[in-house]
């Protein structure tokens, strides 16, 4: 089995899970207590992927507007990143898209997945979901996950690495 090694950003907002995404999807684990991430965190898993063995380092970027600059450099190098959604407060898609614009600018086109997080409070979701079928109809991969409960957490973080991968 081939085995890669591919560094991933964790971008969006301030609050919109990042943290929770990366601590489910390493340990399995989700705490209701919010660390506000300073400067990076890293992590790594490694994920089968057909014959492929991908060791994901997960940056998690802090979500601090002021500190953009810095988030950005921090992309470089990166082979992709996951772009981090609040259902419940629909600013924090409007960050992501800037985000998304902002990196592909600086870095070019990389893969990337937007995470409509927080699936569990689905009731209480104030995002514009046409806007969010309109990136599906323009390519995006745009996945609803839950931190909480895990839906999906698994599914961004692999679908992700499968477009690393070209697969």
């Amino acid at each position: 089995m081939t085995t890669l090694e591919k560094k991933i950003c964790m971008m969006g907002a301030p609050g919109v899970g990042k943290t929770s995404l990366v601590r489910r999807f390493v340990e399995s684990i989700f705490s209701d207590k919010y660390l506000s991430t300073v400067g990076v965190k890293i992590d790594r898993k490694v994920v089968p992927i057909g014959d492929t063995s991908l060791s994901l380092l997960l940056w998690d970027l802090q979500g601090e507007e002021r500190y953009q600059w810095v988030r950005m450099q921090y992309l470089r190098g990166a082979s992709g990143f996951l772009l981090v959604v609040d259902g419940t407060r629909p600013k924090t898609l409007e960050v992501a898209l800037g985000l998304q614009e902002n990196a592909e600018s600086r870095v070019g086109q990389v893969p990337f997945v937007l995470i409509l997080n927080k699936a569990d409070l689905k009731a209480e979701w104030q995002i514009d979901v046409a806007a969010a079928d309109r990136l599906r109809s323009a390519g995006w991969i745009v996945l609803e996950t839950s931190a909480k409960t895990g839906e999906n957490v698994n599914e961004a973080f692999e679908g992700l690495g499968r477009r690393i991968l070209g697969l």
